[in-house]
């Protein structure tokens, strides 16, 4: 079976668990119902959502100005003698369209025309257009120039990591509430197990009562063995309570996983199926491999190197001179009428055109050594911290692989134990029911050492499961593991 992760925990409504549970189904209703992975999908979204605003910002936009203004100077006969040009009033009307934007690599631009119409006493208010069309760019020659000193592309390339880091940290949500089912699930069977052996105890403990009860009453019995195999029933009636209580534990537990938020000790229980833990072939230099490629943690790490290298280049960069080159091309028209004045701009009557340079140059450039001294340094530091997960990642899929080689030589030590103690017990029996060489003592002995093995049989038969579990999340295979498939968002 194959579960779209992303569509079931954010297309589904909650979903009871059936009585009798599979593994499966209990994987699904955790992708579907666990809080966790719920949480996490806002947070993808939201890194989706921040790389389309940075990559708005290469968007071009319209713009347009619409403007009025007057001007009055006041002059006379005595005040200029006769030299300075009698008062004046002026009004204006300014109108501009363009289309502007910046590229990736630091380029503004703008392509639009404007039209300034002045009119005043001087010209007994007569309209005049002056009317301009063409394109003017400004180009970084140093600082701010190429991908890596742009701002807005910095944002963008940051907004891309940011995204593919939102992406691993749900993937990582998703593996750990997989992971922690499978455990669950294994706790509940072992509960379950040991839930049945402490009933088996008492069920044996119960048979040797009534057997030692018909020996006393025809004489071949003493009473003290009949009152020793009674407390003993008592005593493991008090094993049955526990485990029932740590069944109740482990089966709230597994429901917390599976989404649900109110719990109880008197409901009905989920009847899981007792799983035999997967068999692994180990490799562990080839999937320690496939660990730097799988695991999210790592991944994310490898992403925070890439967004301190962009942010390094991007301060190197600015500790440039800020140095641009600046020009435009066009075409002008004047007349009194708009559209003749308009219409001498798109016949291209009359060429316009300029270039030159703009220099900015800090006198102590503090703040940008600040900043790039900062910025290598924290590169520095993602660097190491990589290489640091890198052991860390070497010596946990080291160790879980020992505790998977561990597990499975305790279960097999444990079976075979399982086996002779159980072969001991019934060779007892028949020597107390021969009446041959043996006590009640020694059978209750004897039934104590077969639950205390069979015990121990089902915790390492669960604890290789949990090694299982465990090594599958090193190495980053969970999902494999268990056909979950990531959909895309």
């Amino acid at each position: 079976m194959v579960f779209a992760a992303a569509a079931l925990a954010a297309g589904l409504g909650a979903q009871e668990p059936p009585t009798h549970l599979m593994l499966d189904d209990a994987i699904r209703l955790a992708l579907t119902n666990n809080r966790s992975i719920k949480v996490e999908t806002f947070s993808r979204g939201v890194g989706r959502a921040n790389l389309l605003a940075a990559a708005g910002a290469f968007d071009p936009a319209i713009t347009f100005n619409r403007s009025y203004s007057e001007q009055f100077s006041a002059s006379t006969s005595s005040a200029n003698n006769g030299f300075l040009p009698p008062a004046t009033f002026i009004q204006t009307d300014y109108y501009a369209l363009a289309l502007v934007g910046i590229l990736p690599w630091g380029t503004q631009y703008s392509v639009g025309g404007t039209s300034v119409n002045q009119r005043g006493s001087y010209n007994k208010y007569g309209d005049n257009f002056l009317t301009t069309g063409g394109v003017q760019i400004t180009q970084p020659i140093l600082r701010g120039f190429g991908f890596s000193g742009s701002s807005a592309n910095l944002g963008l390339r940051v907004a891309k990591a940011n995204r593919a880091i939102s992406d691993w940290q749900y993937r990582q949500t998703v593996i750990d509430t997989v992971t922690n089912v499978i455990i669950a699930y294994s706790d509940v069977a072992a509960a379950q197990a040991y839930l049945r052996t402490a009933q088996r105890s008492r069920d044996l403990a119960a048979a040797l009562v009534a057997e030692n009860e018909k020996r006393f009453k025809v004489g071949s019995m003493s009473e003290n063995d009949v009152v020793s195999a009674r407390a003993k029933v008592a005593l493991r009636e008090q094993g049955i309570l526990s485990a029932s209580q740590g069944l109740r534990n482990a089966d709230n537990r597994l429901r917390q996983l599976l989404g649900e938020s109110s719990f109880s000790n008197d409901g009905p229980l989920l009847a899981v199926d007792t799983m035999l833990p997967p068999e692994l072939t180990l490799n562990i230099s080839a999937d320690l491999k496939r660990s730097f490629e799988l695991r999210p943690d790592f991944q994310q790490a490898r992403f925070g190197v890439d967004k301190s290298r962009y942010n390094e280049s991007y301060t190197r960069n600015q500790l440039l001179p800020q140095v641009d080159f600046v020009g435009n091309y066009g075409y002008t028209g004047f007349d009194q009428s708009f559209a003749a004045s308009r219409r001498s701009v798109a016949d291209q009557d009359n060429r316009a055109y300029s270039a030159g340079v703009q220099v900015s140059i800090p006198l102590t450039f503090a703040q940008g050594r600040g900043n790039a001294r900062s910025a290598r340094l924290q590169r520095q530091h993602d660097e190491e911290n990589l290489e640091l997960l890198k052991e860390q990642i070497a010596l946990s899929v080291t160790a879980a692989a020992g505790d998977v080689e561990t597990t499975r030589k305790r279960v097999d030590a444990a079976r075979g134990a399982l086996d002779l103690a159980q072969m001991t017990l019934d060779a007892e029996l028949k020597k107390l029911r021969a009446g041959v060489g043996t006590s009640t003592f020694v059978v209750l002995n004897y039934q104590d050492q077969l639950a205390e093995v069979e015990t121990s049989y089902y915790q390492a038969l669960a604890d290789q499961r949990r090694a299982v579990a465990v090594y599958d999340h090193e190495i980053g295979t969970t999902l494999a593991r268990n056909h979950v498939t990531l959909a895309e968002k």
